[in-house]
């Protein structure tokens, strides 16, 4: 029977490799979806027929359980809601790796000095990082759904006892690799990694959230290859390596989008107040050019050329699909139309891109950073949806910034600048921006969706070139 677990594990291993793979490409990325979800099935199925260590009875429960949650999750939650979905799917994939140390470690109970270092290394490991990653994500739920601040919590002392938890947890635990009697030891580093989730996504404020989404995924992908090596179970090992392996990259290459480190993001409180940003509100608002939607739509109906520069206000109004009617209408006036898709606009990595691709947006016409920053001194108009930082000239010219060096985008250069918002509130690093005052730039105030759909109207109405 354990050769029936094997080949299911080889097999399930492939299909996850494969489909990682496959996710790399928004042409094959369904399908890498669908290959790993086969491989997770033909997993399952092959540790129920291939081991004797479950109960029928407990399995049919857990899956169960999980179905009722998991398909009213996937059906009712909207798309602008990503972002908050996975951060739970992390809190809850790090509380049952957790658990599953902690039931591994009591089903030693009798035998405790047998666990050998490093079964007890690994037992460790898991349950430190599940139970960080559980909080963690909680947290970042919480800061992305706006039930907790999405500014930065600070305290005096922050950074000291955050590495006093995190130390005594490392310190706990290599005692226990070669003590693993010492279960007061064993559950006080489950109680030390909940808190030490919670003080390391305290200081994260919603700019750095992409950021974080990736960390908890490499921490969640490590949890599950520790409890693989506990279990000696292969398919854990390998996919946990994949996961982890595969966020932590992700986390770099979102870093460098910022031009922040690691560091800087943990614990630089990216998005506290500054009193550059809290001050002069009202003299930035004096200097605002406002526009009617109708003045915006003639704009845009006599450009040759538009990029539109979507950001988290877009998925808030849900504004996608009304903007890609505005899209297509310009384009059948003969207007060039592409999309500058910042790396960590929205609340996760790629959240503007799925959002595009919802509202059947061609892939063809999303362009990255690199390759359309230079193309902005070329372009008639620029449309910002709901985009802040990420078109926020101080990132180039105000060493005093807490975002400058960081990447943006060069709309500050096009002919005509368009921006789509409800108000002047700063974005989430809690600075004014000052493309919002420049002289090429016109604020249409208001719902996106609303404003795009009466600009659709005005653009259909006739005229152009």
């Amino acid at each position: 029977m354990q050769g029936i677990a094997g080949i299911a594990y080889f097999i399930a291993s492939m299909l996850f490799i494969l489909g990682l793979r496959d996710l790399t490409h928004p042409d094959t990325a369904r399908r890498g979806t669908n290959l790993a979800a086969i491989g997770m099935l033909v997993a399952v199925v092959g540790t129920l027929a291939g081991t004797g260590i479950v109960n029928p009875l407990y399995i049919a429960i857990g899956l169960a359980l999980g179905t009722l949650i998991g398909i009213p999750m996937g059906l009712k939650i909207p798309m602008t809601m990503m972002p908050e979905r996975i951060a739970l799917s992390h809190a809850f994939g790090g509380l049952a790796v957790s658990l599953v140390g902690i039931g591994e470690y009591v089903r030693h109970a009798g035998e405790l000095q047998k666990l050998d270092a490093f079964h007890m290394g690994a037992i460790s490991f898991e349950v430190i990082l599940g139970a960080l990653t559980f909080t963690g994500s909680l947290m970042a739920f919480g800061k992305l759904a706006g039930i907790l601040p999405g500014k930065p919590t600070t305290f005096p002392g922050q950074n000291a006892i955050t590495a006093l938890a995190l130390g005594s947890t490392a310190l706990m635990a290599i005692y226990l690799v070669f003590n693993p009697g010492a279960s007061a030891l064993f559950y006080a580093i489950f109680v030390l990694g909940l808190l030490a989730g919670v003080l390391l996504v305290l200081p994260i404020g919603g700019a750095d959230m992409p950021v974080v989404i990736c960390l908890l995924n490499s921490y969640a992908g490590l949890a599950a290859s520790a409890s693989g090596f506990a279990l000696s179970n292969p398919v854990l090992i390998i996919t946990g390596a994949l996961d982890g392996g595969s966020g932590f990259i992700l986390a770099m290459a979102m870093s460098k989008a910022m031009n922040r480190s690691f560091t800087n993001v943990l614990f630089g409180a990216f998005g506290a107040e500054t009193a550059t940003g809290a001050a002069g509100g009202a003299g930035a608002a004096a200097n605002v050019n406002t526009a009617t939607v109708e003045e915006a739509a003639d704009i845009m109906k006599y450009s040759d050329s538009v990029i539109v520069v979507p950001g988290y206000g877009m998925a808030v109004a849900q504004a996608q699909h009304a903007v890609r009617e505005l899209a297509s209408l310009l384009e059948a006036n003969g207007t060039r139309v592409r999309y500058a898709i910042h790396p960590v606009a929205g609340r996760m990595p790629g959240h503007m891109n799925v959002l595009l691709a919802e509202a059947n947006v061609p892939y063809d016409a999303l362009f990255d950073l690199d390759q359309i920053n230079d193309d902005f001194v070329n372009t008639d108009t620029v449309l910002v949806v709901g985009a802040n930082d990420v078109v926020n000239p101080a990132a180039k010219t105000n060493p005093g910034s807490p975002i400058y060096g960081m990447p943006v985008f060069n709309c500050d250069q096009a002919k005509a600048v368009i921006v789509l918002k409800r108000s002047m509130n700063p974005g989430f690093a809690g600075i004014e921006n000052e493309l919002f005052v420049h002289p090429k730039t016109m604020m249409v105030f208001g719902d996106a969706k609303k404003t795009i759909q009466e600009m659709v109207n005005q653009v259909r109405g006739g005229g152009g070139h």
